[in-house]
Order: C-alpha cells, then sequence, then structure tokens
C-alpha cells in the first residue's frame, strides 16, 4: 500500500494510506504546494468540493489549512474506505464523504463552494461532461482547479488564469470570467 504526505495547515507531514485503485493518481507534494500557495495558504472559513476524491489528499489539504466544510465524492468503494479511515485518522469533524457519481451530486446538492477541485480519471470527458453543472455549485467568485491530461484554457464561464505541468499532469487555476 501507498502513502500520502499533507504537505500543509494542521495536520503538516501526516501520511495517509492511499487505496489500491486501478487509475488512482494522489496529486503530487510539488503540485498541491504550488496550488495552496495560488490560492493561499489559509483556507478559514471556505467551503470545498473535492468531487472525484479518489485520495481525497486535496480535500484533506484544504482541511488541514482552516476550510470549513469539505465534501469528498467518491464512487470506488476501497477509495471510500479508505477516506473513511483518513478522515477518522485526522479526527476531521468538517469533512464529509459522499459515496456516489459526481455527476448525480452536481446536479442534486443544494451546497454552493468556494473552491472545487476536479481531478478526474482521464481519456473520459469528465471536465466536458461536470462543465456544464459548474456554475449550479461554484460561488461566483469561487476558484476551479482541474488536473486534465492536456492543458485546459476554459470550461464554460471559467478560465484558467494560472497553470502548470508535472510529468503527464496539467493542471489549472481558474475563476469565473467578469461579464
Amino acid at each position: 500500500m501507498s502513502r500520502v504526505r499533507i504537505v500543509g495547515g494542521q495536520w503538516r507531514s501526516r501520511l495517509l494510506d492511499v487505496a489500491d485503485v486501478p487509475g488512482l493518481r494522489p496529486t503530487p507534494d510539488r503540485v498541491r504546494e504550488t496550488l495552496f500557495n495560488w490560492l493561499g495558504q489559509d483556507l478559514d472559513g471556505l467551503h470545498c468540493l473535492d468531487l472525484f476524491a479518489g485520495t481525497g489528499i486535496l480535500g484533506l489539504e484544504s482541511a488541514s489549512r482552516g476550510a470549513a466544510s469539505v465534501a469528498l465524492v467518491e464512487q470506488n468503494p476501497r477509495a471510500l474506505d479508505a477516506l473513511h479511515k483518513a478522515a477518522k485518522t485526522l479526527q476531521a469533524a468538517q469533512v464529509e464523504i459522499v459515496r456516489g457519481d459526481a455527476l448525480r451530486f452536481l446536479q442534486n446538492t443544494p451546497h454552493k463552494f468556494d473552491v472545487v477541485f476536479l481531478d478526474p480519471p482521464y481519456n473520459q470527458g469528465w471536465l466536458e461532461r461536470v462543465e456544464p453543472l459548474l456554475d449550479r455549485v461554484l460561488e461566483p467568485d469561487g476558484w476551479l482547479y482541474a488536473e486534465s491530461e492536456a492543458p485546459v484554457s476554459r470550461l464554460g464561464a471559467w478560465r484558467t488564469i494560472k497553470q502548470g505541468r508535472a510529468g503527464l499532469v496539467h493542471y489549472h487555476l481558474m475563476q469565473r470570467e467578469q461579464e
């Protein structure tokens, strides 16, 4: 079993087990450090959604940095089991783990989020499928973070303002285009 490390906040350096799930790619430490430098290290009071949670590391990093609430959405039973163990280990009361389909969650959640993390399975068209539902769940002044196998300049009304690449991973921080 592999492990992933929280890089910042109250749980800095804590190691969490990663479920052995085909295609699971934890966001590398260096990419997370860059992302949270872009967002600001302090996420106090923000509501975050890790839509394709996998290891949950993006959501757990947010909780470690003060997010008021974090929703982790995941379908795979082994990944879900590991998420529950991680949340219990960290005593992360602000973390809600949701078993389910990403599209169904976006269609049905009554909540709005300040930060949405999208790190879906590659080469399956997920970013294009969730794009029409983003305005429904993201605050107008919120942040959208997306990882993909190719560069992304925009998703609907959300345009890339910062981007990077680590190996085969392209990562993007997006904001809503102002009219």
